[in-house]
C-alpha cells in the first residue's frame, strides 16, 4: 500500500485528533496531520488501522526525535544526575546571624 493510500484510509477511519496533544483537526487542516506507524514499521499497514496514529506535525516531530535520542543514548530517561552543590543551604544561618547584629 502506498503512502498516499494509508494516509487516506487512515484519516477515513482514525479521528481528526492528535493522538499525543488532542488537537481536533478542522478538513481545512487536515495537512497539518500525519499518519505515524506505532511499531515504525512503514510497510505494515493492516487495513483496519491497527499500526497507525494520527499525530499533528508537531508531535510527529517530537516523536521521532525522542525515538533518535534514546537510539544515541540520550534519551529523557537517562538524563545526567542532578546537581549536588547547594548555594543557599547556608543562607538561613547567615540571615538569622545578620538579623541578630542589627538587634532584630
Amino acid at each position: 500500500m502506498s503512502e498516499a493510500d494509508y494516509r487516506e484510509l487512515a484519516l477515513r477511519i482514525l479521528p481528526w485528533i492528535c493522538t499525543r496533544c488532542a488537537r481536533e483537526f478542522p478538513g481545512s487542516r487536515l495537512r497539518e496531520l500525519t499518519v505515524h506507524h506505532k511499531d515504525g514499521d512503514h510497510h505494515r499497514n493492516p487495513p483496519d488501522g491497527s499500526n497507525w496514529e494520527l499525530l499533528c506535525i508537531y508531535c510527529h516531530e517530537n516523536e521521532h526525535a525522542r525515538f533518535e535520542d534514546a537510539r544515541s543514548g540520550g534519551s529523557r530517561e537517562s538524563q545526567p544526575a542532578s546537581a549536588t552543590h547547594k548555594p543557599l543551604a547556608a543562607l538561613g544561618a547567615l540571615l538569622k546571624h545578620k538579623s541578630g547584629k542589627n538587634g532584630v
